[in-house]
């Protein structure tokens, strides 16, 4: 059976160890051929973007001895002499920014002079270069014992690149990755501004008129807008997962995936595998895998899900303290509904939480959402879903993390389970708490009410997923919302609830509201789909809203 290396992200490593490796050197292929002076590729997180572009600076880098033994066998290796002749051509510069964060941009500081740092000590030699002159050895020296200022930070990468230039009398291959953790965190902890103009000047120095350089690579999770870091760069070109070029460099496509079943000799698993780590869409490359979740699979053979939190759900967790249009279509995303949205790949991190275009695109780039099909591609209308069972799983526990970190006090389980087991005075007596915690933590305004009625259906969405159908049916411009919870056991309990906020132009008191709240429920008669269908144990249920006020009447 082929030995497994989880975590293992350095391409050599990898090869030196005979870990089971799915053949990606075509990607140097594709890099040698891409036009772009500048290439960013965004992929969602743990999607062998490290590992790929480790294996292009063994590819290319001139430092490096017998690296011609890594690539013996690969398909890179049967290609024409136009590729295989840069094997072993360039001076190479690698740099990661994936630990370039902090609580704070002094910090921040530090960490990107300890990765500038590590950048350097793979090129000390050239300290007995004859090539480089005293006063350049000198400031090499102030970054390897990391006394450089701010500026010469800045121009680090640039002056490597002028340096190895020199010293090889080739241009130069930049590797860049993790590009973008530095500005999600610092957006997150509140040093935005601080962090852009830092990495703006950075990139312009390194990227506007550099002729140093042979080829750049990027890669990263969101396309961050050009103009934020960017600015200067010329030729520059981003491929987003809306993008045929570069579809099948990253992920496990659909054939790769059917060797590794029978490497692996999973053939029996092969369905559940497909309905938890399947689903990615690359451009026109569907069917693509989780290389993540799938590797940790073939290691310990337990279906669960493997995608670990990172940084980005921070964001995400940002995106639903306000947005009442959102929290609604999440509600549809986690009862496995596709919704239709605009997708914008150009993520404007600054208020991200208040534009629904940059919103839905940063759930796409991040993995959480599939295009199934494409509406407008002018006006960048599509049809999404959640990409698969993990992503469903995970996506669930982020919103209860958010309910439990930042809203509540107390624990949603324990509200609902109050309500499903008709415990009604505990229940109304948590439930105005929660009203005033989650108002208190939500931006007050005439849409708070209805913040508040979709961050509950959310909370329930995933609270009762196990033992209940949670439905909701918002009428807008009425204030009025249904929720109806129809229980898996026909003998439990099952809901009708009624949420309504009071109309100031029809009614004067929150009691006049919960008389017309349960003249609708009866006029209506919303009772009728769960008598037909079995259901006896129904409990009506009236929630009023005056303001942060809420008065609660059980029937």
């Amino acid at each position: 059976m082929p030995r497994v290396g989880i975590g293992e992200s350095d391409f050599k490593g990898l090869i030196v160890r005979e870990n089971y490796f799915i053949d990606k050197s075509l990607y140097i292929k594709n890099i040698i051929d891409n036009s772009s002076k500048v290439a960013l590729i965004t992929r969602p997180r743990r999607f062998g973007k490290t590992l790929n572009m480790s294996m292009l600076k063994y590819y290319f880098s001139c430092t490096e001895k017998d690296n011609k033994e890594l690539f013996k066998g690969l398909k890179i290796m049967e290609q024409d002499e136009k590729y295989t002749s840069k094997l072993g051509y360039y001076p190479v510069i690698y740099i990661t920014l994936k630990d370039v964060q902090d609580s704070n941009y002094e910090n921040m500081l530090l960490n990107m002079k300890t990765a500038v740092l590590e950048m350097y000590q793979e090129h000390r030699y050239l300290l007995d270069s004859e090539k480089i002159y005293p006063e350049e050895k000198e400031k090499i020296k102030e970054i390897l014992f990391c006394r450089e200022n701010e500026v010469d930070l800045k121009n680090s990468v640039r002056d490597l690149s002028k340096y190895l230039n020199r010293h090889y009398d080739k241009p130069v291959m930049l590797l860049v990755d993790e590009y973008d953790v530095p500005l999600q965190n610092a957006y997150v902890e509140g040093y935005y501004d601080q962090a852009v103009k830092f990495f703006k000047t950075f990139y312009g120095v390194t990227f506007k008129d550099n002729p140093y350089l042979e080829k750049t690579a990027i890669t990263g999770v969101s396309r961050v807008a050009k103009e934020s870091i960017f600015s200067g760069a010329n030729n520059f070109k981003v491929y987003t997962i809306l993008d045929d070029e570069f579809s099948s460099d990253f992920g496990i496509t659909t054939e790769e995936m059917e060797k590794v079943i029978e490497d692996f000799e999973i053939q029996a698993e092969k369905d559940e595998i497909k309905k938890w780590y399947d689903g990615y869409t690359i451009g026109n490359t569907k069917g693509i895998y989780n290389p993540w979740s799938i590797i940790n699979y073939l290691a310990d053979r337990k279906l669960i899900p493997y995608w670990v939190n990172t940084s980005s759900n921070d964001l995400i967790k940002l995106i639903l303290k306000n947005s009442t249009t959102v929290k609604e279509k999440i509600e549809k995303l986690l009862k496995g509904e596709a919704i239709e949205v605009k997708i914008d790949q150009e993520t404007i991190i600054v208020g991200i939480e208040k534009n629904e275009d940059n919103i839905w695109g940063l759930l796409l780039g991040t993995g959480y959402l599939k295009v199934v099909e494409v509406v407008d591609l002018q006006r960048k209308l599509y049809k999404v879903q959640l990409t698969n069972y993990e992503i469903q799983l995970l996506f669930e526990d982020i919103i209860d993390d958010w309910f439990r970190d930042k809203v509540i006090g107390n624990d949603l389980n324990t509200i609902l389970k109050d309500l499903i087991t008709l415990n009604l005075k505990e229940f109304e007596k948590k439930f105005e708490i929660l009203v005033r915690q989650m108002f208190s933590y939500m931006d007050v305004g005439e849409n708070t009410a209805e913040n508040f009625y979709h961050a509950f259906v959310l909370g329930m969405l995933v609270g009762l997923k196990d033992s209940y159908y949670v439905n909701s049916n918002r009428e807008s411009g009425t204030g009025r919302y249904d929720i109806m919870l129809e229980p898996k056991d026909k003998n439990a309990n099952s809901f009708i609830m009624e949420f309504k906020v009071l109309e100031d132009k029809e009614e004067k008191t929150i009691e006049e509201t919960v008389e017309n709240a349960k003249k609708q429920i009866e006029e209506r008669k919303y009772e009728t789909n769960l008598k037909e269908r079995g259901f006896t144990n129904i409990t009506k249920m009236v929630f009023a809203f005056k303001g942060k006020e809420v008065k609660i009447e059980t029937y």
